[in-house]
């Protein structure tokens, strides 16, 4: 039987030299993710390949070091109690399998800790969960991205949801970074299934009482659950990152890959006071697009180009090479999901971008890397909102 056991049984030193590993130009440095911060919060960031720390993988991602604005707001110091795990015996935060590292660095922003927890796999590919604390009268958190594999991920989620309910928790919220299976939305040619929906029922039926996910493919997506999903949105986590590029606002414009994600788009060039362009493609197969033209000036400025995720890279590259034909000085690409499916890596690193913009909703394994990544951290985000929903306090006021 393999077997896989978070217990995250962290001392205090541990959690305060949790390191995040970072390049700039040709050298690497290190630095902790303690209470004091040295970093210069001007700095630009790429990802670079780091040599392991005690036989671990360091993950280099950028995180509430460099703090997005809107989240260092006064309004939100004193938002909720957040003091310790002690002071908020019924809060409980538990990490599936799929993203470890983010459910770490959530629960460190929030100053709590992570609940013990031993998941299993069978020889035969079966989940065996086992929670090792009490979670009766809890108000749960379940932190499982859907991401790949994921009908292994969302599987474990189910196995995790129903262990908390028999397990008398008051209320169970799962906490989807990347939602799977959120493109299968509507039916586009006949006898197709709608996917979301039936994952959405799925989800519901195991015991959730509630849903908090990040940038779904589309917001129709949040009418499939029967019990109150809160969307999270990334961007201001990539356009405060962008801003402080100081890229003249006059040299900019924000460009959709596709009609789909107009207005994604336009939210991204509203804050950024950028002009809007639109590449328009036609997709002929799955995975598979054709770019047919552009919609817009983008000669001699700095395009960025937005979407919610970044799976083949099909699109994306495709409307950047129309940008560079159209005359784009610069062409940065933004997601909030980095699927990343082959050949995503080999299209993403061809000098196609100056820079390639994704969030930590799905871990980026390390043979992902190229020197143009760029990865943020959407912790302290989730960690408010989960803050937040426990002290039933509004989340959409974080975005206003």
């Amino acid at each position: 039987m393999a077997s896989f056991t978070l217990l995250s049984s962290f001392s205090s030193t541990q959690k305060n030299t949790l390191i995040s590993s970072f390049s700039s130009s040709s050298s690497l440095y290190r630095t902790s993710l303690a209470l004091k911060r040295t970093r210069s919060p001007n700095s630009v960031i790429n990802c670079e390949i780091n040599e392991p720390v005690n036989e671990k993988p360091t993950v280099p991602i950028i995180n509430d070091v460099i703090l997005p604005t809107f989240l260092q707001a006064k309004c939100l110091e004193n938002a909720v109690n957040r003091d310790n795990t002690k002071l908020n015996p019924k809060l409980k935060l538990f990490s599936g399998t799929a993203n470890p590292s983010l459910s770490e660095e959530i629960a460190w922003n929030m100053g709590h800790e992570l609940g013990k927890i031993t998941i299993k796999r069978f020889a035969d590919g079966e989940i065996y969960i086992q929670l090792q604390e009490s979670v009766r009268g809890c108000d749960v958190f379940l932190i499982q991205s859907t991401c790949p594999p994921a009908n292994e991920n969302l599987m474990e989620l189910l196995v995790m949801i129903d262990a908390c309910r028999r397990a008398s928790a008051k209320n169970i919220t799962a906490v989807i970074p990347y939602f799977g299976y959120a493109r299968a939305d509507r039916k586009t040619q006949n006898r197709q299934s709608i996917a979301a929906k039936l994952v959405g029922n799925v989800i519901t039926e195991a015991g959730a009482d509630r849903v908090i996910a990040c940038d779904l493919h589309s917001g129709q997506s949040m009418g499939y659950f029967d019990i109150p999903v809160d969307h999270v949105q990334c961007q201001p986590v990539i356009t405060d990152y962008l801003a402080s590029k100081k890229i003249s606002s006059n040299d900019l414009v924000v460009v959709s890959p596709d009609v789909g994600g107009v207005a994604r788009a336009r939210a991204f060039a509203k804050k950024l006071d950028a002009p809007l362009a639109i590449v328009d493609k036609r997709r002929q197969e799955h995975n598979l697009a054709e770019v047919m033209n552009l919609i817009g000036d983008v000669k001699g400025k700095v395009a960025v180009m937005v979407d919610d995720m970044i799976d083949t890279a099909g699109t994306i590259c495709k409307g950047a090479e129309l940008l560079h034909e159209e005359g784009a000085r610069e062409i940065y690409a933004c997601c909030t999901h980095g699927v990343f499916s082959p050949p995503a890596i080999e299209m993403l690193s061809s000098g196609l971008f100056e820079e390639v913009i994704t969030t930590n909703t799905i871990p980026v394994m390390d043979r992902h890397y190229f020197p143009q990544l760029t990865v943020l951290s959407v912790a302290n985000l989730l960690g408010e909102t989960i803050w937040r929903v426990h002290g039933d306090r509004s989340v959409s006021s974080i975005f206003q």
